[in-house]
């Protein structure tokens, strides 16, 4: 069995589980220790066992809380060398034991215990920022946030899944007329900064199949967006996609902002 758990996802924050029976992982750590340790307490775990760290990138909201469980527990610390640097340049964090970190390389496979993971590499204003695709005894999970766009060799990376937490991050229309300053506002829309609802559907109907288990949509922004609105635009986008698939096939759920979310199984 393959699991994900959201438990944190948001523009404050991101830390998501994914583990099997013998084998934890985080991906990201951009919340506090303490959430960390809670979030991790209502799926019946502790920090100290968990086997390792995938940083997607350095922005603050996916390492805030990296180095204090790095500290503390003396975990691994997988990620890009542009992204290990930009950790190391970063003062948010404090100093991390360079020996903890793991160089990873994207488009390649590398194995945490019993969990093969892929390394996709994705289109954000970070230095080196990636995706990642699980494998487990046949069943495939990605965790996919952090992306302006998406292109065909991305779309066939992410066949076959069994489930998918991925980015729905804005509304197009609440962000363009929000409080932002207009240059953020184009950072965001552009090709190096997030999802919005309408292309979250969009690259979903790329990767549906009739054995696609669940979403569920992450990432989404605390002042430009809304939870029904990301739920129902993309239900939208897919149903009237070009292929044959509808909303109503699969179970699309919400990572909460600040909350554990629910534990999705394959």
């Amino acid at each position: 069995m393959l699991e994900l758990c959201s438990i944190a996802s948001g523009s404050s924050g991101n830390c998501i589980y994914v583990g099997t029976d013998n084998n934890h992982i985080l991906v990201d750590a951009g919340i506090s220790g303490k959430k960390i340790e809670n979030g991790l307490n209502g799926l019946d775990l502790k920090t100290s066992e968990i086997k390792g760290v995938l940083v997607t990138h350095e922005h603050i909201d996916h390492i805030g809380g990296l180095g204090v469980i790095s500290r503390r527990y003396g975990l691994p610390i997988y990620a890009t060398q542009g992204t290990i640097k930009g950790i190391l340049n970063s003062k948010s964090v404090g100093k991390i034991d360079e020996s903890l970190f793991r160089v990873i390389k994207p488009n390649t496979d590398f194995e945490i215990g019993d969990i093969k993971i892929h390394a996709l590499p994705i289109s954000h204003d970070a230095a080196e920022p990636v995706a990642y695709r699980f494998s487990h005894e046949g069943k495939q999970i990605a965790v996919v946030t952090d992306l302006g766009t998406y292109d065909e060799k991305l779309v066939k990376e992410l066949q076959n899944l069994d489930a998918l937490l991925l980015e729905a991050n804005h509304d197009i229309n609440m962000l363009q007329v929000g409080k932002y300053p207009y240059i953020l506002k184009q950072r965001i829309l552009g090709d190096k900064g997030h999802l919005s609802n309408e292309r979250s559907g969009q690259l979903l109907g790329h990767l549906l199949h009739d054995k696609f288990g669940t979403v569920m949509l992450g990432h989404l922004s605390k002042d430009n967006n809304l939870e029904e609105l990301a739920y129902e635009t993309v239900r939208l986008e897919v149903t009237l996609g070009d292929h044959k698939y509808k909303a109503d096939d699969f179970p699309i759920k919400i990572a909460k902002r600040d909350e554990l979310s629910e534990r999705i199984c394959v």
